[in-house]
């Protein structure tokens, strides 16, 4: 039994009694006084209120019994229709409709019969009291279609958050794994290259070590900030734009060139899209490509965001070519997809290009 239910029965019981003694005050001359045995009725309906979640159907039977009593017993109408009213309109509310119409049905041919057995035959009465049990059963319908469409808004926007926090877990995963493809074979890079040459060039190892200790310590700093953002209320942000190009130039220990044709602000997942494809792009080159000097090209026209890395082709030994090429080149042709955009990779001029175009609103 819950607590609500308890109140609402007390509120019913205290209406249909109180109500009820002004309406046998009112039907003084035609109807007959309240006694015991009227109010015991008067209770029983608030009393199968209480019951209602546990035995539905069967609260329903007793309280319209105990108004088919009532009024057969000849006591004042009016207040005592307030528990059937109730019990039919939960019954819809529930889901169990052909038991509330069929209770409806019974009700109506009880009060015409009732009705023409004290001589009332006028078609007005007949409509009249038609018209209420229908009243009441299309509102208990209106109910609950109207409370199946908030259940089905609440439901759609449930699975909505759920499917954007899928995304977003699913963003962070790609970001997570180009931040660590990036920084390892950075690192890994240095590392080859400090070890050959520690020993006759001590100091350009240094620079190697230095680079390391810069890009591991970058690593981290990215795996916590995208980490964070999978917490449970983390504000969820890009880990990465534009602005860190130059940052990510400086890391990357490549010859590079960086040009920017114009400015404008750019929504956050082509900025983030933008730098990971730039990203992945110097990190190819210093996979495939050492020695190569590298041109990255932004140009931001009304419509349009160009990103364009284009290396020359590279002067060393490829120091990890013995590995798998990786997702590097789906996986930036998928980000720039996602985005509305077009991807394109190849050999460019004795060099390797990469290009994306991300469609813009004018601003």
């Amino acid at each position: 039994m819950k607590t609500k239910d308890l109140f609402t029965a007390l509120i019913v019981a205290t209406v249909q009694v109180v109500l009820s003694m002004g309406a046998a005050w009112g039907q003084r001359s035609w109807r007959e006084p309240l006694d015991a045995y009227a109010y015991a009725l008067l209770l029983a309906g608030p009393v199968m209120l209480v019951a209602r979640r546990r035995f539905p159907v069967a609260s329903a039977v007793v309280t319209l019994l105990a108004t088919y009593a009532f009024v057969v017993g000849g006591y004042p109408m009016g207040p005592v229709f307030l528990s059937p009213v109730i019990m039919l309109v939960a019954l819809l509310l529930d889901g169990r409709r052909p038991i509330a119409w069929g209770m409806a049905g019974v009700t109506l041919a009880f009060f015409l019969g009732y009705s023409w057995t004290l001589g009332r035959h006028d078609v007005f009465h007949t409509m009249a009291v038609t018209a209420f049990i229908l009243l009441v059963m299309l509102g208990g319908e209106l109910a609950g279609i109207v409370r199946e469409r908030r259940r089905e808004a609440h439901r759609a926007r449930e699975e909505e958050a759920r499917r954007q926090a899928s995304e977003e877990r699913l963003t962070m995963a790609q970001e997570l794994h180009d931040v660590l493809a990036h920084n390892i074979s950075l690192i890994h890079v240095q590392a080859s290259t400090a070890l050959h040459l520690i020993d006759e060039h001590p100091e350009q190892a240094r620079t190697a070590l230095a680079t390391i200790k810069s890009a591991s310590k970058n690593v981290l700093g990215e795996m916590r900030s995208v980490l964070n953002v999978l917490r449970e209320g983390a504000p969820r942000a890009p880990t990465s734009g534009l602005y860190h190009l130059d940052e990510l130039v400086q890391r990357s220990g490549l010859d590079v060139t960086l040009k920017r044709v114009g400015s404008r602000p750019l929504p956050a997942g082509v900025e983030r899209a933008a730098y990971r494809i730039v990203q992945e792009a110097l990190t190819n080159v210093t996979k495939h490509a050492p020695g190569a000097k590298v041109t990255v090209r932004l140009e931001y026209a009304p419509r349009e965001l160009l990103v364009q890395v284009t290396d020359t082709g590279g002067t060393k030994p490829p120091m990890l070519a013995g590995e798998s090429g990786g997702n590097g080149i789906p996986g930036m042709r998928e980000r720039a997809a996602a985005l509305g955009g077009d991807f394109t990779a190849g050999p460019f001029d004795g060099g390797f290009r990469v290009e994306a175009r991300f469609p813009l609103e004018d601003s």
